[in-house]
């Protein structure tokens, strides 16, 4: 079965599918996985991910709105994290509250779509996509809550579930690289950047045309190969620190002390400011200072980069 290897969607986000040339992609991949027709209209800055130094960081590796203006959120993440529930209810919180201005009716609220593609082992369960939405039921007929006919005019809504935030969790690694709908040829390319041909779930013809390894100029291939490298460092990094943190006994401290830096400032940003700091003389101490990390941890980056050099 022929392939074409193809850029990442994570790398793409970040590049190319804010381009609105390339929405296409988006609209295809939104309107598989959310069962209607979606057409992305922008693509958003989420001002409010820190507005001072107590509060969380949210950063999104893109925000959109769709015709009906419901924000749709789209995370990529590679790193174990146990606490991800919390940090996903987190930011749909905060995208409600960061765009509902100061004075508006609740009625303003705008809808959420949290959409986190995951490359690790979330909760236990053997299914590779997980949605999760609000239901109001009977505590003792176990009725659901529906909407008045005044508040389904007033709201545009039929159910109280379409008020509320989804989540969907797509579990990567869980596919057993079987496309049995058009969802799934989506997830086959979310999980090994590649297409064989015949698949024709909505948008994945762009991305074969759009995305494509050998397309990418000098530049662009550099940048993306950069990322792959970079990468394979962070994750080269955490695995060793779980293996010595076990070793130890101390493994679930130490991964969530990584995770929590892949959050607080993303590793692969963190990779090129010790490689710049590096490049100009700085000392490892003030190094592993300016990246909140350990003198170890800056060195074995520099190490495993070196290497991979």
């Amino acid at each position: 079965m022929k392939t074409r290897t193809l850029i990442s969607f994570d790398w793409a986000m970040k590049r190319l599918l804010r381009n609105k040339a390339n929405f296409g992609i988006l609209n295809g991949f939104l309107s598989e996985l959310l069962k209607e027709k979606i057409e992305v209209q922008h693509i958003l800055e989420s001002e409010g991910n820190q507005e001072d130094s107590a509060d969380k960081y949210n950063k999104l590796d893109l925000l959109c709105t769709n015709e009906r203006s419901e924000l749709i959120a789209i995370e990529v993440q590679y790193y174990e994290e146990s606490d991800f529930f919390h940090r996903i209810l987190y930011g749909a919180s905060k995208l409600i509250t960061e765009f509902l201005s100061r004075g508006e009716p609740y009625a303003q609220v705008k809808k959420v779509y949290s959409i986190n593609i995951l490359y690790f082992d979330l909760g236990v369960g053997k299914d590779y996509i997980y949605v999760g939405k609000t239901g109001f039921y009977g505590l003792n007929d176990n009725s659901q809550l529906q909407l008045s006919e005044n508040q389904k005019l007033k709201f545009g809504k039929s159910k109280p579930d379409e008020i509320f935030p989804e989540y969907y969790l797509l579990k990567i690694n869980n596919f057993d690289d079987v496309a049995r709908n058009t969802l799934d040829q989506w997830i086959y390319f979310l999980k090994n950047t590649k297409l064989p041909e015949g698949y024709t779930a909505m948008g994945l013809r762009l991305v074969e045309s759009q995305l494509k390894y050998d397309n990418m100029d000098t530049v662009a291939r550099k940048e993306y190969d950069k990322h792959l490298k970079d990468l394979h460092i962070s994750r080269d990094m955490l695995e060793t620190a779980e293996a010595k943190g076990e070793a130890k006994g101390k493994a679930k401290g130490k991964i969530e002390g990584k995770i929590e830096g892949k959050i607080e400032g993303k590793i692969e940003g963190k990779i090129e400011v010790i490689l710049n700091s590096l490049a100009n003389n700085l000392p490892i101490d003030l190094i592993a200072n300016i990246t909140n990390l350990t003198e170890e941890e800056v060195e074995l980056i520099i190490k495993k980069h070196k290497a991979s050099s």
